[in-house]
């Protein structure tokens, strides 16, 4: 009886490479992994998350934020403690030159731009602005570049929709905003703009102080299933975390090659992160990712993005509970 063949959506990922080049397979499974990009089209285009959401692919790579929104409104998808992306905050928090901000205090009562409102990595800044620097999120202006993932409510807060053909690095650029916060450097920053900075001149060490104090680095994305597949195949479910796993383990070993990156010292970073963040900084299962789910889900909670509250035990596969 051949294996039963499922999509897999994922972004390129340097852990990702070996289950897109299939040196690491999922036991059990004809997976067929697509290389799917959100924000960038990639070979199978972009808009994952939404396209996740909308029952596209048998399992996917999806905004931690949005499932959590689809978890509070019983959506039909149910995620493995897999955590592709994680992110500091700290470094995605860019500032226009003349604005004069000089620490996140000074972001109070300034416009500031997201992705979205919902997207992960807004969550994550609006939150750790409160949380670690006594910065309300509330009041600041929030100009967002595109579309929701999920319809959500924002009440109480000052939100602006971009018209299309805006361009929101350029408002930054330009100074039409103060600030801008989002997963990827604006197109400007990349175009080496003299005119934005990062709001933490020396945002590592503000995110090591960050991490020696929460003891996590932030989780961005899980793997979600649909339900109809968990409930055809379950013992996908371990197939796929092992498959996971496994290339994760291949992913560390490209690192022992000081060329295998074309950047020159790739090799001494790996090294120094290893030193500062720990073996292991990037573990999946629950039991090692909890404090760091609940804090997120405090931050959602916060910004009423959940239509209700949820446990971390709700939001994982059964048989995934004790990993």
């Amino acid at each position: 009886m051949p294996d039963p063949k499922l999509t897999m959506a994922v972004s390129h990922y340097d852990r990702h490479v070996p289950l897109l080049d299939g040196s690491v397979t999922a036991e059990g499974l004809d997976l067929e992994v697509l290389e799917v990009g959100q924000s960038h089209p990639l070979r199978h285009g972009s808009r994952r998350h939404e396209r996740m959401l909308q029952g596209e692919f048998d399992i996917g790579e999806l905004s931690l934020s949005s499932y959590l929104i689809s978890q509070s409104r019983d959506m039909p998808i149910k995620a493995i403690p897999v955590f592709p992306r994680r992110l500091f905050s700290l470094s995605q928090m860019w500032v226009n030159v003349d604005a004069g901000i000089e620490s996140p205090k000074d972001l109070i009562g300034r416009t500031v731009g997201l992705s979205t409102f919902q997207t992960t990595l807004s969550v994550l800044a609006k939150g750790d602005l409160q949380s670690e620097y006594d910065v309300p999120w509330r009041e600041i202006d929030w100009v967002i570049d595109r579309p929701e993932a999920l319809p959500i409510e924002a009440e109480g807060v000052r939100i602006r929709y971009l018209e299309k053909g805006e361009s929101i690095g350029a408002m930054l650029e330009r100074g039409e905003i103060d600030a801008l916060m989002m997963p990827h450097p604006p197109d400007e920053v990349v175009d080496g703009s003299d005119k934005i900075r990062r709001l933490f001149r020396d945002a590592r060490a503000e995110e090591l102080k960050y991490y020696r104090k929460n003891g996590f680095y932030p989780i961005m994305h899980v793997v979600a299933f649909k339900n109809e597949v968990l409930e055809k195949y379950p013992f996908a479910v371990q197939s796929v975390m092992d498959a996971f796993e496994n290339a994760k383990t291949a992913c560390r070993e490209y690192y022992a090659d000081p060329n295998w990156s074309s950047l020159a010292w790739t090799r001494h970073l790996y090294e120094e992160e290893r030193a500062a963040l720990g073996e292991d900084y990037w573990p999946y299962g629950l039991k090692r990712n909890r404090a760091n789910l609940e804090r997120f889900m405090g931050y959602s909670h916060d910004q009423g993005l959940m239509d209700r509250a949820v446990a971390v035990d709700e939001l994982f596969v059964e048989s995934t509970l004790d990993s």
